[in-house]
């Protein structure tokens, strides 16, 4: 019995141990969270230039300092991203002016702040022997603008529809006197529109960087970009509604860690070069130059909190961002998007907001 015994409570023993090792293991699963103190945050984004200061962000550990845990989520483009939504997949993000109102309309999102200005960085690209080439300045309006409406129009182009890079094609035709009807729209998203042009498929091919630098290597001419046909182009950053009228407090600390990368691009510019290219490469599988490293930073401005606070003041009628967004809902309505009564609700709704930007504006003593 003594034997059985001993044996009996070595076994409880072992199996105590045993249950205290698996215990503590797994307290320190989420230990480290607790200690730290950081919360999970879902940051939606795209393999473009506006991740990289939440990318550059968590290197540095500026999420954990603010007491966040920023987890970036991808998605190839805008309306992907916004279609997640409903899912509750993502907390806070940044995506184009275009899908940001879909969001708006579709979900009542919000749009907290302006990631940067990509006028510059949405382009309308065509072969080298293309014969929209030949002409240029065909509307004196837009002199810089490749082609007419007769070597455009029946076209088929390669697009990512619902995107910035639509809004763009959009005004390019516009320019030259055309609609989407008068020609044949593809609908791809970045990386297969690069393949399908570069296989021979469309006459057109609409890119955003990184990918528009793919298309000059192997060539292709640009026959516009978003500012020379004056359509405005913001990448804007946005909450999941849910999530900020219950969070407020986790929108401000990502807006504010994602300042403090803005401050430093602004700061150092091109001497970002190599750490963006590393997070092209790291983070989106995307291999460029150091040189289109630079100049994809010099093609997409930044704006520190004291700007932005200036572009979303309404105190004195339509802020700027406000009039910039009514333009793309323009757009949305010519598009048939959205009915006129669309637009008006969507632009009456509130969704473009400074509550959050001027929360840590508070934070930081810019203003009472």
């Amino acid at each position: 019995m003594k034997k059985k015994s001993k044996m009996y409570r070595f076994g409880c023993l072992l199996i105590t141990i045993l249950l205290a090792a698996v215990a503590v293991m797994g307290c320190g699963g989420g230990g480290d969270k607790e200690k730290s103190g950081a919360t999970e945050l879902r940051v939606s984004h795209q393999p473009e230039f506006e991740t990289f200061q939440s990318y550059q962000a968590i290197q540095e550990g500026l999420d954990k300092k603010a007491g966040i845990a920023m987890k970036l989520v991808y998605f190839d483009s805008g309306m992907p991203q916004i279609e997640a939504l409903p899912a509750n997949q993502w907390d806070v993000g940044a995506t184009g002016g275009v899908p940001m109102l879909m969001a708006a309309l579709r979900y009542n999102a919000y749009m907290i702040g302006l990631a940067n200005d990509e006028s510059q960085a949405n382009v309308v690209m065509v072969r080298p022997d293309s014969p929209i080439l030949k002409t240029k300045g065909a509307n004196p309006k837009y002199p810089e603008v490749y082609g007419s409406a007769n070597d455009v129009k029946g076209k088929t182009i390669i697009v990512t529809t619902v995107s910035s890079g639509h809004y763009a094609l959009s005004a390019y035709l516009k320019a030259l006197g055309l609609t989407d009807k008068d020609v044949k729209i593809q609908n791809m998203e970045q990386a297969q529109a690069v393949a399908a042009f570069e296989s021979g498929k469309g006459d057109i091919a609409v890119l955003w960087t990184p990918f528009a630098y793919t298309g000059l290597k192997k060539g292709w001419k640009v026959a516009a970009s978003s500012d020379q046909v004056g359509a405005g182009v913001p990448l804007v950053l946005l909450a999941n509604k849910k999530f900020a009228d219950e969070h407020p407090d986790q929108v401000v600390k990502f807006l504010d860690v994602y300042f403090q990368s803005i401050d430093k691009m602004k700061k150092e510019q091109a001497n970002l070069a190599e750490p963006y290219q590393k997070f092209l490469k790291d983070w989106a599988a995307i291999d460029i130059t150091k040189e289109d490293a630079a100049m994809d930073i010099k093609w997409h401005p930044v704006y520190d909190l004291k700007e932005e606070l200036a572009m979303f003041d309404n105190s004195k009628g339509q802020s700027e961002m406000e009039k910039t967004m009514g333009g793309i809902a323009e757009f949305f309505t010519e598009q048939g998007k959205f009915t006129s009564e669309e637009k008006e609700k969507v632009m009456k709704s509130g969704f473009i907001t400074d509550k959050f930007l001027k929360m840590l504006a508070k934070e930081k003593g810019l203003i009472q």
